[in-house]
């Protein structure tokens, strides 16, 4: 990178990471401001919040690869989002602010006793601390790989500053810094999209790019198959999308925590509103960008390898058999770029599409030779398609705006995360459970944030890339999400049942949501766990408390 790129990275990130501690230096000063920022925020700061929240680095690494190899079928995944936020406004919304909680594990201890709301935390808990530590790792593999960094130093670069601002400011400044962080990315993005357009050759029209992705299968964004091997689908999406977003928003305290900080329940609601409406049209422009660098690389020459560190691994040890995929490579893009241009004037895709499926098996060849030849190499590359293209294309300055777009992201999830991860470890088992302290409810609130922090870096230490890093967000995610969100559907709707049904249903439905997971593995698209976790769950309970209401009859009799 040159010193201009370097400036605008560093200068970005630190200038962020200044303002949000500056801007929150005063208004940090006991609990309430730390955990909920003093209930401040309007509708356009709770929607850009959590917008970020979700909005990781993951989303512009892994999603963009997603467009680029598989188009634009996983925008499938939010589907279900709109309803779910829909009804996250009418019902969790007014529960929250009307019990003042803090946390949303609150709330359960209220309707039904303090075990399920220690279980549902716990759960909570255990998958969000992971995740934060995939936040971090994801940005780290890439550009580590991608320019020589160390990999634990670049962990620890991102984790630092991210607990820097957030151990100062709590939720105040964490809802500030993805104000900028946002505008940054927005900015960013659309440079890109931009940039690409402008790499496609002047005879190539937009409407013909969009053709050459509609030949090869990326423009088909809905899937009405019934098979549950198939990941994406329209089903599994309205449905399956449906319960994650549910749980997502309305019951995990790294996004509760986003809306329970606005000033009133009517600004609140309308930061989420504000995501069902902009939250889709958002992930398909992403993917769209995957989808015009795949056109871009119909006419320039895509690498064979987009992990270039790996390629040269392989390259400098097996130089014979990596320029024979590589010659094989180089012959079918020439036939068809040649081919690409043909189909476009005459309409007839035949040719170029043979050759787009030749040219794709020689690379899914040459990716399983190089898992053979390196064990260790990533069975994917498809995260490294969009930092490949920034590094290879983009002039000075922007290269560093780009990365500054993916750190960016980086860091407002995981300091949503992070403060999330305080919330409930400090108000559902610190203060809940009486631990003793010589320190003030802040100070242990800043230390646990230091703490989730850490714990974050050293899972992120400890990672391993698996395949698709936002396919494995969403898979963690959906092991959990399904049982917590059973319990809190049972708490607002289901007034009948108690702790004595719903905790032994959780424990139940959890047990069957891994063993699920475990048994068939990528056989069942992870975005059915969720409604399986939530349905046996209340199932559970009310078979549980149809038994004790027959037990009493009986009893009674």
């Amino acid at each position: 990178m040159s010193a201009l790129d370097w400036f605008v990275l560093c200068g970005t990130l630190l200038s962020i990471v200044a303002f949000g501690i500056w801007k929150t230096r005063k208004q940090s000063r006991d609990l309430e401001g730390f955990l909920k920022g003093g209930n401040s925020d309007r509708w356009w700061t709770v929607g850009l919040s959590v917008m970020a929240t979700q909005a990781s680095a993951i989303t512009f690494l892994s999603a963009t690869g997603q467009g680029y190899e598989d188009g634009l079928r996983f925008v499938q995944i939010y589907f279900g989002l709109p309803l779910a936020l829909i009804l996250i406004c009418a019902v969790f919304i007014p529960i929250y602010y009307r019990l003042k909680v803090y946390t949303a594990y609150e709330y359960l201890e209220q309707r039904f006793d303090l075990k399920t709301r220690l279980l549902t935390a716990s759960l909570f808990l255990i998958s969000r601390a992971f995740a934060a530590g995939i936040t971090i790792y994801a940005p780290s593999i890439v550009l580590s790989t991608l320019f020589g960094w160390d990999l634990q130093i670049t962990n620890l670069v991102i984790g630092l500053l991210v607990i820097a601002y957030t151990v100062s400011g709590g939720t105040k400044a964490v809802s500030i810094t993805q104000k900028q962080q946002m505008a940054v990315i927005f900015f960013g993005m659309f440079v890109a999209f931009y940039l690409i357009l402008q790499g496609i050759p002047e005879s190539v029209s937009f409407k013909d790019a969009l053709r050459l992705a509609n030949w090869t299968g990326r423009l088909d964004a809905v899937d009405f198959s019934f098979n549950p091997e198939t990941r994406y689908t329209i089903w599994s999406g309205i449905f399956g999308g449906f319960f994650l977003s549910l749980s997502y928003f309305g019951t995990d305290q790294s996004q509760v925590q986003r809306y329970i900080t606005a000033t009133d329940t009517r600004q609140s609601r309308m930061g989420l509103l504000f995501n069902a409406v902009l939250k889709i049209p958002m992930q398909f422009f992403i993917l769209l960008v995957g989808v015009m660098l795949f056109a871009f690389y119909q006419f320039e020459k895509p690498p064979i390898y987009f992990n270039s560190a790996q390629l040269e691994q392989i390259a400098t040890a097996q130089p014979d058999s990596v320029a024979a995929y590589q010659a094989k490579h180089d012959s079918l893009f020439q036939l068809k770029s040649i081919a690409a241009n043909e189909a476009l004037a005459k309409d007839y895709p035949d040719n170029y599409q043979s050759l787009d499926k030749a040219m794709s098996q020689n690379r899914a060849a040459f990716k399983a030779y190089l898992g053979n030849a390196l064990p260790d190499a990533e069975s994917k590359d498809t995260d490294y398609v969009f930092l490949n293209f920034i590094l290879s294309y983009f002039p000075p300055g922007l290269i560093g705006l780009l990365l500054a777009v993916i750190l960016s992201a980086a860091m407002s999830s995981t300091s949503s995360e992070l403060n999330a991860l305080t919330s409930t470890a400090v108000v559902d088992y610190f203060k809940r459970l009486n631990w003793k302290s010589n320190k003030s409810d802040l100070q242990v609130s800043r230390l646990f944030t230091l703490f989730w922090g850490v714990l974050a870096i050293v899972f992120a230490l400890s990672a391993s890339l698996v395949e698709n890093l936002i396919q494995l967000v969403n898979i963690v995610g959906s092991l959990f999400y399904g049982p917590i969100l059973g319990v809190f559907i049972c708490g607002f709707f289901l007034k009948k049942l108690s702790a004595k049904e719903v905790f032994p249903a959780a424990l139940a439905a959890q047990v069957i949501v891994i063993s699920l997971f475990s048994i068939y593995g990528n056989k069942l698209s992870f975005l059915w766990l969720n409604p399986i976790g939530s349905v046996s769950l209340i199932a559970i309970a009310l078979l549980l408390r149809y038994f004790r209401s027959d037990e009493k009859a009986s009893d009674s009799q």
